[in-house]
């Protein structure tokens, strides 16, 4: 608890255990996707394609938690580096779908396999029913804070 009293109870504040969870997971992923040459960002951007190909620029910054300007500038590395392909103009509006070449999809399964392995160490103390009742949770609390109640 802060000094003078207000405030929020650290050892007690689902928030931030949440928040100190989120931060170790990404540090467990940055450390198996670094060998492989990729940040977490990356890897969600190839793991989103590989399940919705052709998204936007705009869909892929949404679906990693970036802004459209870094979502952007990797697109074009990605790209640069034959993971992805995008036309050369859009075939409707402004949007340049952004699909997987062979390369990416060798890429990404090697780096979704070493994700995997985060995850299953993650959940290693969990029962199958807790993790199941840890997904209905969380599930529930993400809702609840985007339909604002």
């Amino acid at each position: 608890m802060s000094q003078d009293g207000a405030g929020v109870d650290l050892d007690k504040s689902l928030g931030y255990l949440l928040k100190e969870t989120s931060s170790a997971l990404r540090a467990a992923m940055e450390e198996v996707l670094r060998p492989l040459g990729m940040t977490v960002t990356h890897y969600s951007c190839l793991e989103l394609l590989a399940q919705r190909p052709g998204l936007s620029n705009s869909e892929l910054a949404r679906g990693t938690f970036v802004t459209r300007q870094s979502m952007n500038v990797l697109l074009q590395t990605l790209e640069r580096d034959g993971y992805v392909t995008r036309p050369a103009e859009a075939p409707v509006g402004k949007a340049l779908p952004a699909r997987l070449t062979p390369r990416g999809r060798r890429s990404l399964e090697k780096a979704s396999a070493a994700v995997r392995a985060v995850e299953v160490r993650m959940l290693s103390g969990l029962t199958e029913a807790e993790q199941a009742d840890a997904f209905r949770i969380l599930r529930s609390m993400a809702s609840s804070l985007r339909d604002g109640g």
